[in-house]
């Protein structure tokens, strides 16, 4: 299962068992994941008629259980069998989903239940992005990671280039809660293939500590605080997902009351999105190789930032084709900076470590974006959406620059040398 011995030709990553699993894992986890987003998101505006700040409220209560739970699942990860863990995650994914449909058949769904869905389907899916994170690195080793997050990152988005346009044929076909059958179903698969790794990953990496909870959460802390440009690169990431959260959070609301787009319109504008992430894909290794890491995190962090204007700019001009500029241009930016900060995180981490400081990490970086969506959606209902959007754009760009500090060009000392981050790597 994990990386060859050392003087041995490793095995290419697209002939390696468990690798490939992931690999179909995160198709499946994806269409299941852009199903369900879109038909909750329609499911509440068209069908429960919730206004900005209720349609912001779903997606904030999607990512308020990251925020808050994220360090304690890393705890979690950790100390468990981790194959069980992320088995059971995918499995209690499906049947959460789908109690929406069911719901709907037999006496309807109410802003209560798309609420708690909301909240349960978040803590499942962010706990199963941590132990992800701290499984990658046992299945393909350190030296291969780059690639292995470009990969997965790749097989992600093939299911987002189709989870989209499936979900609003769907919708369209049958409406929002229905077409929740097709996303629990993309989630009962997605368990099944994880089911079928090996079972060396329920093995710890190293002998189980005996420390309480709260000695294990401050060691993760203390790995995340020894590292400087993780320490910057979490700031940066944070503030970018507060403006991108309340944008985010006002995107289908703006774009089906204000602008008018149709559902198919919306879908395509999250497939071009897919798309764009495919691009980064391709580019991140490439622009790693040649720049480093570092380098290309924060050359990335500009266009992310910037490419939230078009967003209020819809307003302006030609809706359909400004949106589908801003899907292209923040879902490549985003791509690249994602992978590139991801390995270098995974490299930094001690084995032992991978879920706690995966869980930090993703806490921080979550902890905004329900923030930003509240506040988007209350701001949206006293100032309309336009304003807004303008703020959050410029909240966005403002973070990318962060990145750009002077004084933060090399790893803590003791730090692991990362790919294409030697002394001839720019800075």
């Amino acid at each position: 299962m994990g990386p060859a011995p050392a003087g041995a030709r490793p095995v290419p990553l697209r002939r390696q068992r468990a690798f490939v699993l992931l690999c179909g894992e995160q198709i499946a986890g994806s269409v299941g994941r852009q199903v369900t987003a879109l038909a909750v998101a329609l499911l509440a505006v068209t069908g429960l008629h919730a206004g900005p700040f209720a349609a912001a409220a779903v997606l904030a209560l999607t990512y308020l259980p990251g925020a808050l739970l994220s360090p304690f699942a890393g705890v979690l990860v950790d100390r468990v069998r981790l194959r069980r863990l992320l088995v059971a995650v995918t499995a209690a994914q499906a049947l959460v989903v789908g109690s929406v449909p069911l719901a709907a058949a037999v006496g309807g769904v109410g802003r209560t239940q798309l609420y708690g869905v909301a909240v349960l389907s978040g803590a499942l899916t962010f706990t199963l992005s941590v132990a992800l994170q701290a499984a990658l690195p046992r299945v393909v080793g350190p030296e291969r990671l780059l690639a292995a997050n470009s990969a997965l990152t790749g097989a992600r988005t093939t299911g987002q280039i189709g989870g989209p346009a499936l979900g609003g044929v769907l919708v369209g076909l049958l409406g929002p809660a229905p077409a929740l059958l097709a996303g629990a179903a993309a989630y009962a698969v997605e368990a099944l293939l994880l089911l079928a790794l090996p079972g060396a990953l329920n093995d710890p990496p190293v002998r189980r500590s005996r420390e309480s909870p709260a000695a294990l959460l401050r060691a993760g802390l203390t790995v995340v605080r020894a590292e400087p440009r993780l320490r910057l690169m979490v700031l940066a990431g944070a503030g970018l997902n507060l403006g991108s959260g309340a944008a985010g959070a006002l995107f289908v609301y703006y774009a089906t009351r204000d602008l008018g787009l149709p559902a198919w319109q919306l879908g395509t504008s999250y497939a071009v999105h897919s798309a764009a992430t495919m691009a980064g894909v391709l580019l991140a290794g490439r622009l790693a190789g040649a720049t480093g890491l570092w380098s290309a995190t924060r050359i990335c962090a500009l266009p992310a930032g910037g490419a939230v204007f078009l967003v209020p700019a819809a307003s302006l001009g030609p809706a359909f084709p400004l949106l589908l500029a801003y899907q292209l241009c923040y879902g490549l930016a985003v791509t690249v900076w994602a992978i590139s900060m991801t390995t270098l995180q995974q490299l930094a981490t001690p084995a032992a470590m991978q879920g706690r400081v995966a869980g930090f990490v993703q806490a921080a970086l979550l902890g905004t974006v329900p923030v930003g969506a509240l506040a988007g959606g209350a701001l949206a209902a006293e100032l309309g959406n336009v304003p807004v959007l303008l703020g959050s754009a410029a909240v966005a760009l403002l973070a990318a620059t962060a990145l750009w500090a002077p004084g933060v060009s090399r790893p803590a000392a003791g730090a692991p040398r990362t790919p294409g981050s030697g002394p001839s790597a720019p800075r």
